[in-house]
């Protein structure tokens, strides 16, 4: 490998996926403002809004997420249609 290219400041990172809750460790070289207590040591907090643990393609589970009433806005749109 080329010396000089890669990122000396590697350390363990939380990831906190917010939409369970879960918590996972692993090496990173990302910035946080935000720590997170883990077995009694403190680590710096990363939050994704999904993970492994929560992504429908791993879960085998799907979610309808309904942002800003999409669906009654399709309702209303096409209600004029309605028999």
């Amino acid at each position: 490998m080329k010396k000089g290219i890669h990122p000396e400041n590697y350390r363990m990172v939380a990831f906190k996926d917010m939409s369970n809750g879960d918590v996972f460790l692993t090496r990173s070289t990302a910035n946080s403002k935000e720590t997170l207590e883990v077995d009694g040591k403190e680590y710096p907090l990363l939050k994704l809004e999904i993970s492994r643990t929560s992504h429908p393609f791993y879960t085998g589970k799907s979610k309808l997420v309904d942002t800003a009433g999409r669906i009654d806005k399709f309702k209303n749109k096409y209600s004029k249609f309605k028999k």
